[in-house]
């Protein structure tokens, strides 16, 4: 926990261990999630994360192959808990109506432990301690379909008060009292980091609620997806120069914004980074965050090994230069389309980081003052890199650039073949 912080609530989780690396802290720890409809495995690449995406739209719980810390287990354990046996009350309403409506769940989910616990009128929903206001009235929540799941929790889709919301359902393990209080650990670090931040890059918490059996996190619904699967849809074709560079500086404004609040992001990546209908970026998953401690750094507790800072991966102390670390691989990504190390597995990739010095390979083509800036960001010694502010600068003068370039090509097409009556 960061000493002193002024956050009721807000406890640091201890980490968990996988291949010499601790890996912790986050909802979905020690899970593997699967889309639903799918056959694969899709295993948790930040504990805390899973991205899903569903009709183009996501919410922030995102999923890769390069996730450390996790095992086989992709079920909830809630189909047989004792306190979900006997029928059902959901109001005045049996489970298993229409899709959609106020306080309720559909015919598909009637068979859904965590929807019916979420719904069930039997278990209270409980206050949110100093975070009142943002206690959710569950007549309002329309409650969709899940489109994804793991040991843990299931992610759906789902409307509030009229809104376009992703839902996370989050399952309470009885029978791991342990895990039980790390996870509401995790649940009130996440709701106080939400409740905090206002900004138009980071995605809009709706509200959250507490049940005995169950935790629930809204947040606004992206239906662009996440960076990452936008990037996987162009198929290794980089993202329009112009583009590129305007999506970079949302997510430096959003990262500015955060660094001056105190927090530290620390598992930034194009998993977690979700884009809007206006093709703006929203950075979300603030359930592994911290505040920055600076009396006494930080041992690194979760993240994800291809964006993670060689600090984080060796367990020294670290400060916010971590998440400039992660930056510098997403501008890469923008600017390649390509996943970072593709061609080794997460644990090479972390090894390479650390003990060969090796980053992504900049193409020949990348404009000059944007290899620049992800040469400083993932600079092996955290002071050489800049900090968000600046990046915001730097960013800004590129995006002019691009901006010139753009007219002056224009207006040498327009001298070359004038514009005529047809």
């Amino acid at each position: 926990m960061a000493q002193g912080a002024n956050f009721p609530g807000f406890i640091g989780a201890a980490g968990g261990h996988d291949g010499g690396v601790n890996f912790g802290g986050g909802f979905c720890d020690m899970a593997f999630y699967q889309k639903l409809g799918e056959g694969s495995n899709m295993s948790v690449d930040s504990l805390n994360s899973m991205q899903t995406s569903m009709h183009g739209g996501s919410i922030a719980m995102s999923v890769d192959n390069s996730s450390v810390g996790s095992n086989s287990d992709s079920r909830t354990g809630m189909l047989g808990h004792p306190g979900l046996k006997g029928p059902v009350v959901v109001g005045s309403y049996s489970v298993g109506n229409s899709i959609f409506r106020p306080g309720r769940v559909s015919h598909a989910l009637s068979e859904d432990a965590l929807a019916q616990a979420l719904m069930d009128n039997r278990f209270p929903t409980e206050t949110l301690q100093n975070y009142e206001e943002w206690t959710m009235d569950l007549g309002k929540l329309h409650l969709g379909m899940p489109f994804a799941q793991g040991a843990f929790g299931k992610l759906y889709r789902g409307t509030y008060n009229g809104m376009d919301v992703a839902i996370k359902l989050l399952e309470r393990p009885e029978a791991d009292p342990e895990k039980a209080q790390l996870l509401e650990q995790q649940f009130v670090q996440e709701v106080m980091m939400l409740s905090t931040l206002r900004h138009p890059n980071i995605v809009k918490f709706v509200g959250a609620c507490r049940k005995p059996l169950v935790w629930c996190i809204v947040t606004e619904y992206a239906k662009g997806g996440s960076l990452k699967n936008f990037l996987s849809r162009r198929q290794n074709r980089s993202v329009p120069l112009k583009l590129a560079v305007k999506q970079a500086l949302d997510v430096a404004r959003g990262m500015a914004y955060v660094h001056g609040l105190g927090f530290i992001h620390r598992d930034l990546k194009s998993d977690n980074l979700l884009i809007s209908g206006d093709k703006s970026i929203k950075i979300a998953d603030f359930g592994v965050a911290r505040i920055e401690v600076k009396t006494e750094g930080m041992t690194p507790e979760t993240g994800t090994y291809r964006w993670m800072a060689p600090e984080m991966i060796q367990h020294r102390p670290y400060n916010q230069k971590v998440d400039v670390y992660s930056f510098g691989i997403v501008l890469w990504e923008l600017v390649t389309g390509s996943v970072p190390f593709a061609n080794m597995t997460a644990v090479q990739a972390a090894f390479a980081v650390v003990n060969k010095g090796v980053r992504p390979t900049i193409p020949h083509d990348c404009l000059p003052a944007l290899g620049e800036i992800m040469t400083r960001c993932w600079d092996a010694n955290p002071e050489v890199r800049p900090p968000f502010t600046e990046i915001v600068r730097m960013l800004e003068q590129v995006e002019m650039e691009v901006l010139t370039t753009v007219r002056k090509a224009r207006f040498r097409c327009c001298i070359a073949q004038p514009m005529t009556l047809d």
